[in-house]
């Protein structure tokens, strides 16, 4: 692409964890294609997840670098290699990142002071990123890794507080203000939602939220179409400038840019496509609860039962920790010597190639944690979903799937927790329900179609003239018209 004097230079700083690096990842890409001279700033250690596939924008013509900062680990009280939410194991380790990333401001400010680019496009965590913006001139656009839905959501809770209003954790509330109406308990909320009293937790709270309030707008991995109420809701009521550019997973075109997203599988995708090629359309359903969630053997094992029982082929990933710390206590008798004869299922044990397995055309429904990448895209990829949230903006997630665009039915979960192999299991018989009304008979035809029609929505969205990329494209003018005011 031409280097033009004209041309935008954007830093991109994403939130050291896998939820929030994937997609701002893929959005710095995407801003690249359109000509955008984007800088990615992170860790040695994060930086390795994605180098290969920034390596091949490079080679196929955009203008995307990654700029490397040792992450300050000693100094904030963790071990050395802890440069990933996904590493901490406590709220202990968890505020002590936090801290880190304020030790990040000064190397940083540095890179901006050097390179003055554009505009910086930061994660809520980096609070001090407005001022640093501020103090050079520049816009500081925030991205929060989540929708507008939940976003709407947790606006109305912290400006209202109806949670404070009820007798005990499972009374429900209506969430005022929103265009719909939601209802929700105490015990689906974080807790530091739930403390009056000020926490550690609370006060990082109150600070991102301030450096929202103040950026000059945010970038959000939505579609319009997906959640109009909601768009319009953030500028209208909230009152923030918002621009929608998702579904971000669409800009993964080919199969190594899928199965690589955030790092290399740990199973062959090969195989995984090779398996899934000689299922019946729609036959098969996918479960995956993210990077973040640890389940108990006693969890597991319902799980292995219910997929048992449901005669559903199934692939299911689970995450390679609590496969070495429990062995294979979680898996029913002779499980996996039945699958490997009857061929009904696969297990992944680690990281899986989720963008390739479901937009196979044999995968026909998903069972999720309601993270919002994993939500956006199993909706990409047409597919009814059970719901299963676990923690973070989840259970806000999960409404919005069940109760507002209807490709959703719940597992049953009720109670929000950071470590999920201390709640109370998932029984067999309620996850076996869920998995048989989202796979088999007319609602789950209906559910399918509805799907179906929302994914077609999704890649529209991303073409050119649709919603995202028009206000992507909006967006950059703003940005262009911003910098020539201020030369």
């Amino acid at each position: 692409m031409d280097k033009r004097s004209d041309q935008l230079h954007i830093y991109f700083l994403p939130m050291m964890a896998p939820g929030h690096m994937i997609p701002l990842v893929d959005i710095a890409r995407q801003f690249a294609r359109h000509g955008v001279k984007a800088t990615i700033i992170t860790t040695p250690l994060n930086a390795s997840k994605f180098s290969k596939t920034i390596q091949r924008d490079r080679e196929m013509g955009s203008d995307i670098s990654i700029r490397t900062v040792k992450f300050p680990c000693k100094e904030a009280g963790l071990p050395e290699g802890c440069e990933n939410i996904a590493s901490t194991t406590s709220t202990l380790m968890y505020l002590n990142f936090i801290k880190g990333l304020s030790l990040f401001q000064n190397p940083i400010e540095q890179f901006l002071e050097e390179d003055h680019p554009d505009c910086l496009i930061a994660a809520p965590q980096f609070s001090w990123a407005v001022d640093v913006a501020a103090k050079l001139g520049i816009p500081r656009l925030a991205f929060n890794g989540t929708g507008f839905f939940p976003l709407c959501a947790l606006h109305s809770l912290m400006e209202h507080k109806p949670h404070l209003k009820v007798e005990s954790e499972m009374e429900e509330f209506v969430i005022p203000g929103l265009p719909d109406t939601i209802k929700m308990s105490r015990q689906k909320l974080s807790e530091h939602l739930k403390d009056e009293e000020e926490t550690p937790v609370t006060a990082i709270v109150k600070d991102i939220m301030r450096a929202e309030t103040t950026s000059y707008g945010a970038i959000v991995n939505s579609f319009y179409e997906m959640e109009p109420n909601y768009v319009k809701h953030s500028r209208e009521v909230v009152g923030r400038k918002v621009w929608h550019v998702g579904p971000i997973s669409l800009c993964n075109k080919d199969n190594e840019d899928k199965s690589q997203r955030g790092q290399d599988s740990s199973f062959c995708e090969q195989k995984c496509l090779d398996w899934l090629d000689t299922k019946e359309p729609k036959s098969v359903i996918y479960i995956c609860f993210g990077s973040m969630a640890v389940f108990s053997s006693a969890q597991l094992l319902e799980i292995g039962i219910a997929l048992e029982a449901s005669n559903q082929q199934f692939i299911w990933a689970v995450t390679q920790t609590t496969i070495n710390e429990e062995q294979n206590e979680w898996m029913p008798e002779g499980f996996e010597e039945k699958l490997n004869l009857n061929g009904r299922g696969l297990i992944i044990k680690g990281w899986a190639p989720q963008v390739l397995i479901l937009d196979h055309e044999a995968t026909g429904g998903f069972v999720s944690h309601c993270g919002w990448n994993s939500l956006l895209e199993g909706v990409a990829s047409g597919l009814p979903m059970v719901t299963w949230p676990l923690s973070a903006e989840q259970f806000f997630n999960e409404k919005l799937l069940v109760e507002i665009l209807k490709i959703g039915v719940p597992v049953g979960a009720q109670a929000w927790s950071n470590r999920t192999d201390s709640t109370v299991p998932i029984n067999r018989e309620d996850i076996e329900r869920a998995v048989t009304k989202v796979m088999v008979g007319q609602e789950a035809e209906e559910m399918r179609g509805r799907a179906a029609a929302l994914g077609k929505l999704a890649k529209g969205a991303v073409e050119k003239g649709g919603s995202s990329h028009n206000s992507l494209i909006s967006l950059l003018e703003q940005l262009r018209n911003i910098k020539t005011s201020s030369n």
